[in-house]
């Protein structure tokens, strides 16, 4: 009689573990940090590294497709000192080795990004993010030629 109670609540549990992981993943959610490339120059002349000053161009959204900011509408680039904490972990981790002029799509879980509580009114608790990045420039430059501007 025991046996057979200890056995279904564990396929209970299993069950429930799985409805869990497939609802997880038809929303889009992902537990780590997932890089996609989606353009690199051919030649690579500058990389970003941590603790190098970046301009980035993105658009952010949600796994539903709802695009909470986008520094292409604004025509303005995001600058931040890469790996110091100024941005999402993410965001940290997901543009090391970066190139100028390359494209990258980040998903981004909850965990590296704002947490449990979110970034209300626009980015719920608990949200994994998507960012379609590009690196427009490294301390200040857009290849290697370039002076510092």
């Amino acid at each position: 009689m025991e046996f057979g109670r200890a056995f279904n609540a564990t396929s209970f549990f299993l069950v429930f573990l799985l409805v869990t992981l497939v609802i997880a993943k038809k929303s889009g959610d992902v537990t780590e940090l997932q890089i996609g490339v989606k353009f690199k120059p051919t030649s690579c002349e500058l990389k970003a590294h941590k603790g190098d000053r970046v301009s980035v161009h993105y658009s952010g959204k949600l796994t539903d497709g709802t695009v909470f900011d986008s520094s292409y509408e604004r025509n303005d680039p995001i600058e931040f000192e890469l790996g110091s904490g100024q941005v999402i972990k993410g965001w940290d981790q997901g543009l090391l080795g970066m190139c100028v002029g390359e494209k990258r799509k980040l998903k981004i879980p909850a965990k590296l990004g704002y947490g449990d509580s979110g970034s209300p009114p626009k980015i719920p608790g608990g949200a994994t993010l998507v960012f379609d990045t590009e690196l427009v420039a490294v301390n200040g430059k857009k290849t290697t030629t370039d002076s510092e501007l």
